[in-house]
């Protein structure tokens, strides 16, 4: 299969199906931002469906706001993991899976969705410090947390990342610079990861790119259109929950643009081309 070829037979969620996974209570999920626009909804699905779920973010209120909620609702108990991706440490990112493994004693997913979009405009008047702060949250952050849960997860029965993308990560623009760079970045490393794990049967990687959703980070970077006609986060749950805890090892490694999935259109690309597209291989 070559790359940017459509994986017409992996099964997905119908749109709008709530039947995509049932009983997550014996999941504990490190969800990175956590109090954003996805990530909020997907915290608060995860939770419904029985998950222990690990709550990260920067902003210590708000997640002490989005702990209560799931509390209340009657979920089980969260954990939250305060921690700016921007300042974090190598030590700091590496103590994350030691600390939920003393905390829960597993973890059998990670759900990144933490972004920082920074500036928008030419890259020269970008500045050097912006740049490095973006690709720190976007790209660094995401590469060590993950580093840091894989002997965790490659232990978990059923154990699974799912990395989220942005349309600019595979078709950059003017003006879009570190945030489109970093997104490529990212893109680039699920691959990576995905062909890296593939004898692991009990690990799947897959990427999710959202396409315009009715979020603040939306908002920030298309401040005039319509919010009325994008859709909500929460219909992208389906899609995750299927990614989380019902998709088949053989089905994973994929990319997902959730925008042709929401229309009903064939979705599914594989992140890592097959060795028979490549006329002398993958080594």
């Amino acid at each position: 299969m070559r790359f940017g070829e459509r994986c017409s037979a992996m099964s997905l969620p119908a749109y709008a199906s709530t039947d995509a996974v049932g009983d997550l209570s014996q999941r504990v999920v490190l969800l990175t931002g956590a109090t954003g626009g996805l990530g909020r909804e997907l915290a608060m699905c995860f939770a419904s469906r029985g998950a222990t779920v690990v709550l990260h973010a920067r902003i210590v209120h708000r997640l002490e706001q989005l702990y209560d909620e799931i509390v209340a609702a009657g979920h089980p108990q969260p954990s939250i993991l305060p921690l700016d991706l921007a300042e974090a440490t190598a030590e700091d990112f590496g103590n994350v899976a030691s600390a939920i493994h003393a905390q829960l004693g597993r973890l059998d997913a990670v759900v990144h969705t933490a972004a920082l979009l920074g500036s928008l405009g030419p890259v020269e008047h970008q500045s050097f410090d912006a740049w490095q702060k973006v690709i720190r949250v976007n790209l660094v952050a995401a590469m060590a947390l993950t580093r840091s849960a894989l002997p965790l997860l490659s232990v978990a029965p059923d154990g699974c990342v799912i990395f989220t993308l942005d349309t600019r990560a595979s078709d950059p623009r003017a003006y879009w610079g570190a945030y489109a760079a970093s997104k490529a970045g990212l893109l680039a490393l699920a691959t990576t990861l995905a062909d890296e794990c593939e004898g692991h049967n009990n690990l799947r990687i897959n990427a999710v790119v959202p396409g315009p959703i009715r979020t603040p980070l939306r908002m920030l970077t298309h401040p005039g259109e319509d919010r009325a006609l994008l859709p909500t986060p929460d219909a992208l749950a389906p899609l995750y929950l299927h990614l989380l805890g019902a998709q088949s090892k053989a089905d994973s490694g994929v990319r997902i643009d959730a925008r042709a999935w929401l229309a009903g259109q064939p979705a599914s690309f594989p992140l890592v081309a097959s060795s028979a597209a490549s006329p002398a291989g993958r080594p």
